[in-house]
């Protein structure tokens, strides 16, 4: 296997546990947990490799088949460790973010395309999955979470990656280091509650109404 399938792999994994875990939350049969977790898992790359003229990797290799499938059979049977979790599915998230940054982009670099559509390309990646989960399942997608830094540390992410691939530095001990980063970003704001300026400012609440209606 190259480092770019272990990290896409990985990635899947993180993102289809995440997709599972939110299933098993809206009490969803073990078929629409292992639907769920694909599309999570896999979305962003399909999105990706359309976008680039190929064959999704989801139908093309069946080594993309093994983590939805891998991550549906753990939350039937750890369910219950896992959410003892703390915050699992944001965590989890977190971990497909930080990698689909980082191969998305380098993908999409190796295919020939400009820096800065890479990057882009390596973001879209990256929240693909998790917007695709978010609609499906009902719920309002984290990438439009006014007080959340979502899209933030995949763009980081993605200049770094571009930045390592042009100086010739990109291997796998600097592909990894780039998602820790991301991961540790992503996972510092969570805590502290960062999040960019809103597109417009917010209006305080009159005197006449406290509720701001």
């Amino acid at each position: 296997m190259t480092l770019a399938l272990v990290l896409d792999l990985l990635g899947t994994f993180f993102f289809a546990m995440s997709g599972c875990l939110l299933a098993a939350r809206s009490r969803f049969d073990i078929i629409g947990s292992l639907f769920l977790g694909s599309l999570a898992g896999l979305g962003g790359g399909v999105i990706r490799d359309l976008v680039l003229g190929n064959v999704p990797n989801a139908f093309a290799n069946p080594w993309y088949l093994a983590p939805p499938l891998l991550a549906a059979l753990v939350v039937y049977f750890l369910h219950a460790w896992v959410e003892r979790l703390h915050r699992p599915l944001l965590i989890l998230d977190a971990g497909g973010l930080a990698l689909f940054c980082v191969t998305g982009t380098v993908t999409a670099l190796h295919a020939g395309m400009n820096p800065v559509a890479s990057a882009l390309l390596g973001v879209t990646t990256a929240v693909g999955g998790g917007l695709l989960r978010d609609v499906v399942a009902n719920r309002v997608p984290q990438l439009f979470n006014r007080d959340d830094l979502y899209a933030v540390p995949a763009m980081i992410g993605s200049v770094l990656a571009t930045v390592l691939w042009l100086t010739g530095l990109y291997g796998i001990v600097t592909a990894v280091a780039v998602a820790l980063v991301v991961f540790a970003f992503r996972v510092v704001s969570l805590h502290f509650g960062w999040h960019i300026p809103h597109a417009a400012p917010v209006a305080p609440p009159s005197r006449e109404d406290p509720h701001g209606r």
